[in-house]
């Protein structure tokens, strides 16, 4: 009989992957170094890391199917390929002193492995941890939300020491060998597999064990409703999120009149609460349920966007703004575990990439929105009410949503009763 492999290893291997992948969130570490080596204007080099965003995004939506139909094990060895490649590649655009092929290697390859890198664990991860949806996808997206943390010393380091060149290929390699391990690691569980004590748990330990509203595949779920509500909001908290962390620093010097040195330091932390949210809101959503998350995501929001701009207290101003970010990632972690709920696992993977799409195109408006109504009001205040305005209109998604799950559940209920 075949073993059945340890579902925390499985998130183990995911963690491995995410943390791997997720150090494009360091990228404005290599900005400088490159600046003052080549003499690259810094719209050039940032460039580079919006490609990748936008590659992830892609190819997240287009390569859904493929994780679907190929698994885990093998999605995970392409997104190894590709990412490992593409950082190995910036390591000889920066030899060759190749702009061009900077952006191809690390932002369209490194971009491409960072799509089906990012999906690849989150279906199999939903299937392992029926009873804990919510932390099992967390721990994984916690992981690309922390890996700046760890991965932005280790960059420092190397470029110190070895130069910018020696580091990329040093990190591509490594990032080969965590990925290659983490995807052979991979699979999902046997047909018909629950874990232990699963069915006692449903109604002893007060998790809201409720089955999956359906079982539809990607081209089904996008005819939905409740497809586009999910995108929707996914959409709204992402540029709202992504906005403020692409002013954070300026912002928070002209509100408050901090120094550039702890607006710095503020950054810095901001990260760390993104990877919390992520851990800490998609494991809540286990016990309170994914619709109530998602409104208390807006709530929070709507009240922080509102305060911020009249917060000159400078601890304070930066309590509100960790909330802010421990919103920011767990709406990330907490859309796998929703979209399982809603649409089932049969084809979760392809699903996520649809709704990832929400991603790519906040990553272009939110900064887009946050500088613009800075030049034309001067004043953070006028964007931050506009983001207000939205996170309203989410609210209203958040709870629509609702009256559509009612339907789909009374719709289950009753053709469990008829057969």
């Amino acid at each position: 009989m075949k073993t059945t492999k340890n579902r925390w290893l499985i998130a183990l291997a995911a963690v491995g992957i995410h943390i791997s992948i997720g150090s494009v969130y360091a990228w404005s570490v290599f900005t400088n170094p490159l600046i003052e080596q080549f003499g690259w204007g810094l719209g050039e080099v940032s460039l580079t890391f919006s490609i990748a965003i936008a590659f992830l995004g892609v190819s997240a939506a287009f390569m859904g199917h493929f994780v679907e139909k190929h698994g885990p094990r093998k999605s995970g060895m392409v997104a190894a390929s590709f990412f490992g490649l593409g950082t190995l590649g910036a390591g000889l655009a920066v030899s060759l002193e190749s702009l061009w092929l900077l952006y191809f290697s690390y932002g369209v390859l490194g971009g491409f492995g960072l799509g089906v890198g990012y999906i690849t664990p989150v279906s199999t991860l939903v299937k392992w941890f029926p009873d804990r949806r919510g932390l099992a996808t967390g721990l994984a997206i916690m992981g690309f939300g922390f890996a700046s943390l760890v991965f932005s010393p280790i960059m420092n380091a190397f470029i110190t020491s070895v130069g910018i060149a020696a580091t990329f290929f040093i990190l591509g390699g490594l990032y080969m060998i965590i990925m290659f391990t983490a995807a052979l690691y991979l699979e999902p569980p046997p047909q018909g597999w629950v874990p232990a004590g699963f069915k006692e748990a449903k109604t002893e330990n007060g998790r809201l064990q409720k089955q999956d509203l359906s079982q539809l595949t990607a081209n089904e779920a996008v005819k939905t409703k409740r497809f586009w509500f999910l995108w929707t909001m996914l959409f709204i908290n992402v540029t709202c999120g992504i906005a403020i962390l692409a002013v954070a620093s300026p912002m928070a010097q002209e509100i408050t009149g901090m120094t550039a040195a702890t607006a710095a330091t503020m950054v810095g932390l901001m990260g760390l609460f993104n990877g919390l949210g992520r851990i800490g809101w998609a494991s809540i959503s286990d016990y309170i349920g994914r619709p109530n998350v998602y409104t208390a995501f807006f709530l929070i929001q709507i009240v922080a966007f509102v305060m911020l701009p009249s917060i000159t207290h400078v601890l304070l101003f930066q309590v509100v703004l960790f909330f802010i970010m421990t919103c920011y990632g767990g709406g990330f972690a907490s859309i796998p575990a929703y979209i399982g709920d809603l649409f089932g696992t049969k084809q979760l993977g392809a699903i996520h990439g649809y709704i990832l799409t929400a991603w790519a195109l906040a990553g272009l408006v939110g900064p887009m929105i946050a500088s613009y109504i800075r030049e034309t009001t001067n004043s953070y205040a006028g964007t931050l009410y506009i983001f207000t305005g939205m996170f309203i209109v989410a609210l209203a998604v958040s709870l629509f949503i609702r009256v559509d799950i009612r339907q789909l559940r009374a719709q289950s209920n009753k053709q469990g009763l008829v057969s």
